[in-house]
């Protein structure tokens, strides 16, 4: 890696951490030369436009996402071990305020803001359900799980669950916000079993 993509990387490190205060709207070249002790001129030299910056922000914390939570519930055995591995790696992004935060928070702020960072917000987020219906998929394969839900009903609810879970945590401060969520997704565990 070139000097000039270690700076660059380090500062789109600096620009995740803001915006997981400040969100992703509220990500301006301003604001990270502020907090970065960098020129805007210097910044504007790597990112061209609030937007670009916005969207590198959103690359990196996918990155971080799947290196978190996707790849280590893919290296997991197919199944209930690969949907709890995900789980668990999962609602420790989410409690911890690391990059699912981020795409929680951008889901909301850009949600009516038609443009390239909305198309990208929605581009992850339906690679999230991808993601979560091929885990069980992958599951009804092994004959772990019922064959008649849909995947992507098995999505939007651990989708939904998790998104519960933020809201509980990070908004409402509830302590009993995990306990909650374990019991919910005992619960859905529980509904994915095949009939014997």
């Amino acid at each position: 890696m070139s000097k000039g993509e270690v700076t660059r990387q380090a500062v789109i490190d600096r620009a995740v951490e803001i915006a997981g205060r400040l969100g992703v709207a509220g990500l301006t070249i301003g604001s990270l030369a502020s907090a970065s002790e960098m020129s805007k001129s210097g910044l504007y030299a790597h990112f061209r436009s609030k937007e670009a910056l916005q969207l590198a922000v959103l690359g990196s914390a996918r990155e971080r996402f799947v290196d978190q939570v996707i790849r280590p519930a893919l290296a997991a055995p197919r199944g209930e071990p690969r949907v709890r591995t995900l789980f668990e790696r999962w609602l420790v992004t989410s409690s911890s305020g690391s990059a699912g935060c981020l795409f929680v928070s951008a889901a909301t702020e850009f949600d009516d803001q038609p443009g390239p960072v909305r198309d990208q917000v929605v581009r992850d987020h339906w690679d999230l359900v991808e993601s979560l219906a091929q885990v069980y998929r992958s599951g009804v394969k092994e004959g772990a799980f019922r064959e008649d839900l849909a995947p992507e009903q098995f999505a939007h609810d651990l989708h939904g669950l998790m998104l519960a879970h933020f809201h509980a945590f990070r908004l409402l401060r509830d302590p009993a916000a995990e306990t909650r969520t374990r019991f919910a997704f005992e619960r859905l565990m529980r509904s994915l079993q095949p009939d014997d």
